[in-house]
């Protein structure tokens, strides 16, 4: 059992004792201790507003019931979005004026893991000095709740999936049209959760004739839901069989997005930023953002096309943070997160298919004729398990010491720079793990130089 307090919010298994788990007690507590915080920043007399969404974990509903009803306590007004992506609670937060969000959803995690991933005002993920601040509130516990002619009320929002397409189509670089006259044929794996929900929406306002796998909203997961080559044999045997331009993936919240080559093979998740942002950059040259364990593929479209490209440490406030700072036009995450700002600041799936089968239509290519356009790098992803008494400190420490003559950087765990290749390891925001990811020019070359590293962290 596990619960994990980090950037990325409150994230945890369902069931067991309390402090170890996110059971119904520490649900109330940091659904609590983030309404405190909320409060905090609001003028005085001002009625507080928060908007809440859900993907379609099992755990979902009893999540959102709990939530929504410590919210009400709290003496906040909340909308309740239902079923709704990440993306889309962060948009309705900015579009209802409200004053905080909370997304219910453990993004990629297996089934038995649910997550409040809480929002500013913006409906942006909370900067890591205000997550400290709602963390410190919830361990102290001094929590006061609304009398009973002050607590607030509750309003269902259940159709904000339109005003989120229509958002995605009104963007300069979304061509529709285009898109409508190349009528690509697509199949799409939603995993049970709520793509399957709007993505068909998305496609038939674009002309898109779609197929979904695994399309019913139950929860019950048809297999691992983060959408990595080994978990999506299903859709990549399928688009090989049929007639299909390309086949799509999101994970159960809809902020990560993979491609599917016409000949079944993957297009690499990395390649999804990489692809939009040669796009956005051919038509409005500027800067680009992503994290330290994303590919150099982006650096190199990005000099291709005159702008600067920045690193930031994995984690999407991270990545936002540096983009505004740098005046990025696009950015994101390799794992498929694309952030386009000209919409918001969030990683979104459907802004990212839109921008892409706009990239595809106008340029009149299929996808492996896309693919090698693009620099060729491989990405190996590996992970270490850990134990409660791992000194990951002292690890990455030793590992700083014995690459101390390349390029080191230390901002989030440790990436080693090599001239032609690189290791990042750093440990998980979302699970106990130290991820173990590396870059180099074949498949075979990153997945040893990832395990070399790996083999000094276990005999460590």
């Amino acid at each position: 059992m596990t619960l994990i307090k980090s950037i990325s919010g409150i994230r945890g298994t369902i069931g067991g004792p309390t402090g170890d788990t996110l059971n119904p007690l520490d649900i109330v507590k940091f659904t609590t201790a983030y309404a405190t915080f909320i409060a905090k920043t609001l003028d005085a007399g001002k009625k507080p507003l928060v908007v809440v969404g859900r993907d379609a974990r099992i755990s979902g509903e009893m999540v959102r019931s709990i939530v929504c009803g410590t919210l009400i306590g709290m003496g906040f007004d909340v909308i309740d979005l239902g079923l709704a992506t990440t993306p889309t609670t962060e948009l309705a937060v900015r579009h209802h004026g409200a004053d905080g969000g909370i997304i219910i959803t453990a993004s990629h995690n297996p089934t038995q893991w649910n997550a409040l991933k809480l929002l500013n005002k913006e409906g942006e993920f909370l900067t890591a000095a205000d997550g400290a601040q709602v963390l410190d509130i919830a361990q102290r516990e001094d929590f006061t709740y609304a009398t009973v002619d002050q607590i607030g009320q509750y309003t269902k929002d259940d159709d904000f999936d339109a005003c989120h397409i229509a958002d995605v189509l009104s963007l300069n670089l979304v061509n529709a049209e285009a898109v409508k006259a190349r009528r690509f044929r697509v199949c799409v794996d939603t995993i049970n959760s709520v793509g399957g929900v709007i993505l068909p929406r998305l496609f038939e306002a674009l002309g898109v004739e779609y197929t979904i796998l695994n399309g019913q909203p139950t929860g019950h997961f048809a297999h691992n839901p983060e959408p990595l080559e080994r978990n999506l044999q299903g859709i990549m045997q399928e688009v090989k069989n049929g007639d299909y331009d390309l086949g799509i993936v999101v994970d159960p919240d809809v902020d990560r997005l993979a491609f599917i080559s016409e000949d079944g093979s993957m297009f690499g998740e990395e390649y999804t930023l990489v692809s939009v942002a040669d796009y956005i950059l051919t038509h409005t040259p500027g800067n680009t953002v992503s994290n330290l364990s994303s590919t150099r593929a982006l650096r190199d479209v990005t000099l291709r096309h005159g702008g600067q490209y920045f690193a930031s440490a994995v984690g999407e406030v991270n990545v936002t943070t540096k983009m505004k700072e740098v005046g990025a036009i696009i950015g994101g995450e390799g794992n498929g997160g694309v952030i386009y700002p000209e919409s918001h600041y969030g990683r979104d799936a459907l802004v990212g298919i839109a921008l892409f089968l706009s990239l595809l239509a106008e340029r009149n290519l299929t996808m492996t004729q896309l693919r090698a356009t693009l620099p060729t790098y491989y990405i190996a992803k590996n992970r270490i398990d850990l134990t409660p008494d791992t000194d990951i400190d002292a690890i990455l420490q030793r590992i700083k010491q014995m690459y101390a003559n390349e390029q080191v950087t230390d901002i989030d765990g440790v990436k080693i720079d090599f001239a032609d290749k690189w290791v990042h390891l750093r440990k998980s925001n979302t699970e106990p793990i130290i991820r173990v990811y590396s870059e180099a020019a074949t498949m075979e070359e990153a997945d040893a130089l990832g395990k070399e590293i790996m083999k000094v962290v276990l005999e460590a």
